[in-house]
């Protein structure tokens, strides 16, 4: 992710409740039409389960994944030492400061750019960072995305007893749409393949699930509010969202999501 913006992630808290993003990881990976000897980046590994799996399909290559959080590389280095994951690297980066050069086959991100406002900046150093001939696949939170949870938010927030905390406060992630990327595809120098929006829902196992996954990705409102309000706001939220969006029969809570995904390649000369 990107440095201009840095939030307090709780690795281990994040990794416990972040199984939709891991799920859905596992989907796009299926899409990578992969030999086993390809040279991949992962933009915005997080923890290094994802980048792990992508160092398991190409056992004859090699897999970096580079993270702005140094709390979170910390962590992926903890759990895939490089002892026992010959091919696989973790280095801190910025997603809009990429130093690569002629290095990857093909550069790979999932749920991490739409924490990024300059996605044109992204798009230059992935071109950078690709071989000719490379290609990309990225896949983040879209236009539409997560509106029931916004809607509730926004409603919440302006309640008597938060509206002081969320003074001056606008959206802060980038849910961008094929428009947007239709101009920075070809300005970044890379070739459109596929831009779409896709909707998916993504399912927790009940309400401390559904705060779990607040606490751990909707960091930019909960860091407005003291240490000690915080549980309070997510309770209040949890509430106010199964009320309007009540569990099924076995216990499962939905929220819509759309997901963004992106593929191009690097031209050759």
């Amino acid at each position: 992710m990107s440095n201009k913006i840095q939030y307090k992630w709780d690795p281990a808290d994040y990794a416990a409740h972040s199984i939709g993003q891991f799920t859905w990881a596992q989907e796009l990976i299926t899409k990578l039409n992969l030999g086993g000897d390809e040279s991949i980046l992962d933009l915005g590994c997080g923890d290094g389960k994802v980048t792990a799996l992508l160092a398991n399909r190409v056992p004859d290559g090699s897999v970096i994944g580079v993270d702005s959080s140094t709390s979170m590389v910390a962590l992926a280095r903890e759990i895939f030492p490089a002892s026992t994951n010959l091919n696989l690297a973790f280095k801190v980066m910025d997603a809009t400061h990429l130093t690569f050069q002629n290095q990857f086959d093909i550069v790979f991100s999932n749920a991490v750019l739409h924490w990024i406002p300059d996605h044109l900046a992204v798009l230059k150093g992935i071109y950078h960072s690709l071989r000719p001939g490379g290609n990309v696949l990225l896949q983040m939170g879209g236009k539409g995305n997560a509106a029931g949870i916004l809607a509730v938010l926004n409603q919440l927030m302006f309640q008597d007893a938060w509206r002081p905390y969320f003074q001056n406060f606008t959206l802060p992630y980038s849910f961008y749409g094929p428009e947007e990327y239709g101009r920075w595809l070809p300005l970044s120098g890379l070739t459109t393949l596929r831009v779409e929006l896709i909707p998916k829902m993504m399912a927790h196992r009940g309400e401390d699930a559904l705060a779990g996954w607040i606490r751990t990705t909707w960091l930019p409102y909960l860091e407005r509010l003291p240490t000690g309000l915080r549980e309070t706001f997510i309770s209040q939220l949890v509430e106010s969202y199964v009320k309007l969006n009540p569990a099924d029969d076995h216990g499962l809570i939905y929220v819509q999501m759309v997901r963004l995904e992106v593929q191009a390649s690097r031209p050759r000369p």
